[in-house]
């Protein structure tokens, strides 16, 4: 009887829940959705993170609210090169426009009202002067006016305010030592607070689109090179990717291991990013994030785990926790943010120059996807590193696989003869053979 999505979806996410607890997140999104429909849903979003144990870092954006208070004044926005230049005629409009949006961010992530998903939440909100910043100055004959960088983010301050269950919120505006004030980009006060904090993520909530490659394919996963590489060689990205993925390197370069760029369009994009294996967003990681390791002694039960419903149908023959913890050595394994989704093994003979292919597995979510090339791959490179001249491997089910990846037929009697003493004529296996 299959289990219902729900169930099914929640026993995916556990691992996650419990990886995410006591983290913590900076969380980036502009004033656009601040005006949208569906910001209470974004809301209920973080009070659900808040809830599970997350510690968050609101940094919000207020572009559109202060582009609509100059307009209302008759000012009109300029910018240089992307910047904001803040004249002292535009800065009380600019404080206006940040303070009547930071106080609507407030209310909403204080309201409680019952049969509503915030019900009972109690949210703590913490704002101030948090930020150090100084003026951009004059580059290239531009006076940038009030228009700053951030200089320093208290982040002891943060912390503390963190560690009292409190959420804190940052907006985009700074204070100088003199008692200034600067118009903030809040990409830059994101990715300086992540970097301050050193958060484990950041996420940025875009307006645009998610993140394509030349070919018009969704972009899942970026190590820093691939984004620089991406920035260097596709000039044709929109501002706003451009802009976030300039951000998301400089974040990585400086400590923050996991970089999410997400579309705001997306309905749950937070909770489908931070709670299923593939998200919906690009990753962009310091780290390792799917890769090939050897198997360890702690593996077993992730192994067991994968091959378990290939025994069961007669794909692979089955194999007790004793036996795997014996040849745990012999395995190579593919993870993905810490869960094994593939498996494969190599068992050389060498006086006989052969070895056998064995346990070839993929998690039903990654399969066609290429995984066990790399895993196939992976093991060819191991029995040339052995100076073995040949592979064979026994099936049942997936001999065209195998064909199609240069394994011809042959006979039980072509085996080495330890193996085929070991043949088990019940099962039938079909033997293929490929030279290396």
């Amino acid at each position: 009887m299959d289990s219902d999505p729900f169930v099914q979806w929640f026993r995916q996410a556990g691992p996650y829940i419990n990886a995410h607890r006591g983290r913590t997140f900076v969380v980036l999104f502009g004033g656009e959705a601040v005006e949208a429909d569906s910001f209470s849903s974004l809301i209920h979003d973080l009070a659900l993170l808040h809830s599970l144990g997350v510690r968050l870092v609101l940094v919000h954006g207020a572009r559109t609210q202060i582009e609509a208070r100059l307009r209302e004044a008759g000012r009109a926005p300029r910018y240089v090169d992307g910047l904001r230049v803040t004249e002292t005629e535009d800065l009380t409009l600019v404080k206006q426009a940040v303070g009547r949006l930071r106080i609507r961010i407030e209310a909403r992530l204080s309201m409680g009202l019952a049969n509503s998903p915030m019900h009972g939440a109690r949210l703590r909100v913490v704002s101030g002067n948090l930020i150090t910043a100084r003026p951009l100055g004059v580059r290239d004959g531009v006076d940038y006016g009030f228009t700053g960088e951030v200089r320093r983010i208290d982040d002891r301050a943060i912390r503390l305010w963190l560690e009292q269950d409190a959420i804190v919120l940052l907006s985009p505006l700074g204070y100088s030592p003199t008692g200034e004030i600067f118009n903030l980009r809040a990409e830059e006060v994101a990715t300086a607070a992540a970097m301050a904090l050193r958060a484990d993520k950041l996420l940025v909530l875009g307006e645009g689109p998610e993140l394509r490659d030349p070919a018009g394919q969704a972009i899942r996963q970026l190590s820093l090179g691939d984004a620089n590489r991406l920035l260097v060689e596709h000039p044709t990205l929109s501002e706003d990717s451009n802009r976030h993925l300039r951000q998301a390197l400089r974040a990585g370069q400086a400590g923050v291991r996991r970089i999410h760029l997400l579309s705001r369009q997306v309905d749950g994009a937070l909770l489908l990013e931070l709670f299923t294996r593939d998200g919906v967003g690009t990753l962009i990681a310091s780290d390792i994030y799917e890769g090939l390791r050897p198997a360890a002694i702690d593996d077993v039960g992730g192994i067991l785990e994968l091959i378990r419903p290939l025994e069961e149908d007669g794909t692979l023959v089955r194999r007790s926790r004793e036996r795997l913890e014996m040849e745990i050595e012999r395995f190579v394994l593919l993870e993905r943010d810490g869960a094994i989704i593939g498996c494969a093994a190599l068992y050389p003979l060498p006086e006989e120059g052969v070895g056998e292919l064995a346990c070839v597995a993929v998690h039903p979510s990654y399969r066609n996807s290429g995984r066990a090339d790399t895993l196939l791959r992976h093991i060819e490179h191991r029995a040339r590193e052995q100076r073995l001249q040949r592979l064979f491997v026994l099936t049942t089910r997936a001999a065209h696989w195998f064909r199609e990846r240069g394994f011809e037929p042959a006979e039980v009697t072509n085996l080495p003869v330890q193996k085929q003493t070991l043949y088990n004529w019940q099962r039938r296996s079909k033997v293929f053979i490929k030279t290396l």
